[in-house]
């Protein structure tokens, strides 16, 4: 891998935690994630399941976790699965974990080559009353595909039908959306490496220049910073292009006198960053343009300070969009009036303020959790509020990560440039 090791103890102590939360008896099965096909005899980059990857530390396919804490055989209270290398798969795709290696990533001392789970899972399945599966329950999933955890639901169910299943989704939401010191450590190098790109391009950009050549800046950037690159599909939107809130296509030149949002971060050992940005392609903002940015940023600093301990999600949302109604009566675009009549489902902030100004942050972009439980420490979540005037081709989105603490927060991305001042600054030298 390109990251450094993560120490064992990370995963070790993530499974003990798990183990606390299941119930009497209980066997839990985690699947790592298919390799998915395109066409022919090709297929795209391998993205390791991250419930087995934070459990784990594994970062390779056709791999498969057993937590069982009472089982009355120790040596079958953990059980690792890893796909055997061979010698074609060694010419061809290179070695894969030996055994001894993937007890050294994971502190896992069972380990079996994956071909042989089913003569070692019929050793314990039947010692279980209760099994827990896995399944991507994420409020924002909407996937087609059949994946691997759901495929594996039906095989379960088929071959063991008198088994008492248990939703395992809602113990790894609990979980992980409290993020341990090297959690937050490898959180912080991701950060690290997006501003090392930002600043790259802070000096790269100006009229002319195309959306896709500051992606590759950025890429480059990352890169060679030991990241697999992008932790999410990059957004570089110039002029009107920023009033699309998903605008990937990232093909058009940027203008002399337009605004350039980027929503662009990189990952480090799976753990993702989230930055938003907006920079003058000529280096020096308008004055309303300036308006808008200002009045973004007291929203940025305004919302950033109620991250903390003790917060409610609806209550925290509620709250930034009033600031935000003030900012846009300020900015002529809306007025007390239409607030006043105002559709309470859709308040009149909404028209440039359409998205939320927050969500869990960690092995997933949008990582689980669970909007109805408090604010805690440990917890990380981006906070990201935006102007989208579509009628002056204008829009404007700050975005940091956030570190809630036991007394405030911390943000990750403090030493990410974003005052206006500094951006122009760094832009001309």
């Amino acid at each position: 891998m390109r990251y450094s090791s993560i120490d064992k103890n990370l995963f070790i102590e993530n499974r003990r935690r798990l183990s606390g939360l299941l119930k009497p008896k209980s066997l839990a099965i985690l699947n790592s994630n298919d390799i998915m096909p395109t066409n022919a005899d090709g297929s795209m980059g391998f993205r390791q399941n991250t419930d087995l990857f934070y459990l784990t530390g594994v970062d390779q396919e056709e791999t498969i976790l057993l937590v069982f804490p009472q089982h009355p055989d120790e040596k079958f209270r953990e059980v690792l699965f890893v796909r055997e290398t061979n010698e074609l798969i060694a010419v061809w795709e290179g070695e894969k974990l030996s055994k001894e290696q993937a007890r050294e990533v994971s502190g896992i001392k069972t380990v079996f080559w994956t071909h042989q789970y089913e003569t070692v899972f019929r050793n314990i399945v039947y010692e279980a009353e209760n099994v827990y599966l896995n399944a991507n329950e994420h409020t924002r999933n909407d996937s087609p595909v059949a994946t691997r955890d759901a495929r594996f639901v039906r095989e379960f169910k088929e071959r063991y039908p008198l088994h008492q299943l248990v939703r395992l989704a809602p113990l790894m939401h609990q979980l992980r959306a409290i993020k341990q010191p090297q959690e937050i450590a490898l959180m912080q190098k991701a950060c690290d490496i997006t501003k090392l790109g930002f600043e790259r391009l802070l000096k790269f950009v100006k009229p002319g220049v195309e959306e896709f050549e500051i992606e590759a800046e950025l890429l480059h950037e990352f890169v060679r910073n030991r990241s697999k690159g992008f932790a999410y599909q990059p957004i570089i939107a110039s002029g009107a292009n920023a009033c699309v809130l998903h605008y990937v296509q990232n093909d058009k030149p940027c203008r002399d006198g337009d605004v350039i949002l980027l929503d662009v971060a990189a990952e480090y050992a799976n753990y993702g960053s989230d930055l938003s940005r907006s920079i003058p392609v000529n280096g020096r903002f308008t004055k309303r343009q300036r308006d808008v940015y200002d009045a973004v940023l007291r929203v940025f600093k305004a919302s950033k300070a109620m991250l903390v301990t003790g917060g409610l999600w609806d209550e925290y949302h509620a709250e930034v969009g009033k600031i935000m109604e003030s900012e846009l009566i300020g900015l002529g675009l809306i007025t007390k009036q239409d607030i006043e009549k105002q559709d309470p489902e859709w308040p009149a902030y909404k028209k440039y303020f359409p998205h939320g100004n927050s969500h869990f942050l960690g092995l997933d972009i949008h990582d689980v959790g669970n909007k109805y439980r408090r604010f805690e420490p440990g917890m990380v979540f981006t906070c990201e509020p935006g102007i989208y005037i579509r009628e002056e081709g204008l829009g404007i989105r700050l975005e940091n990560n956030i570190l809630i603490t036991a007394d405030g927060n911390i943000d990750l991305m403090d030493h990410i440039p974003i005052e206006p001042e500094e951006i122009e600054e760094l832009m001309n030298s």
